[in-house]
């Protein structure tokens, strides 16, 4: 049985510096929906691939979730940052 393995910390941290809003930024909602959704299309690949592994499944929905209500918080307070990052991340189509 292998262990499953969302990102390494080497694309975490370039996914990081991308989206950052500031030096050092690794809280702001963009940085917190751009390492979700590439979590979330690793984790789609895995879960295409090992159909009843319903554990990552799982993990998989909760993550979906978090983004979604990152997503509606960034809509609200800040209309023109959520447009330029589902833009950036190809969210929406």
């Amino acid at each position: 049985m292998e262990v499953i393995m969302a990102i390494t910390q080497e694309k975490k941290n370039e996914i990081m510096k991308k989206y950052a809003r500031h030096e050092g930024d690794t809280g702001s909602a963009e940085v917190q929906i751009a390492v979700l959704t590439a979590d979330i299309n690793e984790l789609n690949d895995h879960v295409k691939e090992h159909k009843k592994d319903f554990a990552a499944q799982r993990g998989l929905m909760k993550k979906i979730g978090h983004r979604r209500n990152l997503l509606a918080y960034l809509r609200n307070t800040d209309i023109q940052r959520y447009r330029e990052l589902i833009k950036s991340l190809g969210l929406r189509r």
